[in-house]
């Protein structure tokens, strides 16, 4: 099993700021893609970006030149930076992860617990 933790969630200012990270961890795993989605409610859960092992990102277009997406390759973290944050951004943000363990090596996709982004005045 691959278990991935977020933390950085919280409540800020429209125009403000947050760093997310998700931590991966377990036994001798290895991972491909890591990416964010994010869920408000009423709502499906939306994708906002994913990064490759290689670095190559990707963005949904609404938070394209707002949010960057970072990996630390030997801390098995990930980064959401979010910038110029909207009321229309709260949302539960979860942390994905396109994983394989030594145990059967099939890849497997990989979901956080989630963390909270409020964005409001």
């Amino acid at each position: 099993q691959v278990q991935l933790v977020e933390s950085g969630g919280g409540l800020v200012q429209p125009g403000g700021s947050l760093r997310l990270s998700c931590a991966a961890s377990g036994i001798t795993f290895s991972i491909n893609v890591m990416g964010w989605f994010r869920q408000a409610p009423g709502k499906q859960r939306e994708w906002v970006a994913t990064i490759s092992s290689g670095g190559s990102t990707n963005y949904a277009d609404s938070m394209k030149g707002r949010f960057s997406i970072s990996r630390d390759i030997a801390k098995n973290t990930v980064y959401l930076h979010m910038n110029s944050l909207k009321p229309e951004d709260t949302a539960v943000y979860y942390c994905n992860a396109v994983a394989k363990t030594a145990a059967d090596g099939i890849w497997r996709n990989y979901w956080g617990q989630g963390t909270q982004v409020t964005v409001s005045s």
